[in-house]
């Protein structure tokens, strides 16, 4: 059995216009969101071994606040990727459970089409800010995951647990 997180970046900060995309940091909403997420995946017993990163400094951000230790590896290419770029990702994982960290549009649109059914989430369409998706797979290796082959574990947002 294998474990996916599919994690989008914290909300983050639009407050300097000159800042490249790319270098945007977390605001506080963001900073608050990240934990509280580590402690939600922690307290739910979904802690990866391996984590898959974007190299965006929000992405980091994000990552760095969620308290979890893992084997992480940071991805250039998650900047913008498409969703079948993080499939292969995903399709390349060497541990039992992963998680990845990125940004929408290719996040959100690789947890729609990487589930058999969607979760009944009002907000799972949007894939806000900080929401994560855990998704099972019952395959001996990663490379064997394809497209509706997971099974929804859970799908939580930062509002849902009140710390936005």
């Amino acid at each position: 059995m294998k474990t996916l997180l599919l994690l989008r970046h914290a909300k983050s900060s639009w407050g300097n216009p000159d800042l490249p995309d790319h270098d945007r940091a977390l605001n506080k909403r963001g900073q608050r969101a990240a934990p509280a997420i580590g402690s939600w995946i922690k307290e739910n017993g979904f802690l990866p071994s391996q984590a898959f990163v974007s190299d965006a400094r929000r992405a980091l951000e994000t990552w760095g606040r969620l308290g979890i230790d893992a084997d992480v590896s940071i991805r250039p290419e998650m900047y913008h990727a498409t969703p079948d770029t993080l499939l292969d990702l995903v399709n390349g994982a060497t541990s039992e459970s992963i998680i990845l960290v990125g940004h929408n549009p290719g996040i959100g649109l690789l947890a729609q089409g990487i589930v058999q059914s969607p979760p009944h989430h009002e907000r799972f369409d949007q894939f806000p800010t900080a929401a994560l998706l855990v998704a099972s797979f019952a395959v001996p290796r990663w490379g064997d995951v394809t497209p509706h082959s997971g099974k929804v574990e859970a799908f939580v947002t930062p509002h849902d647990l009140n710390s936005s």
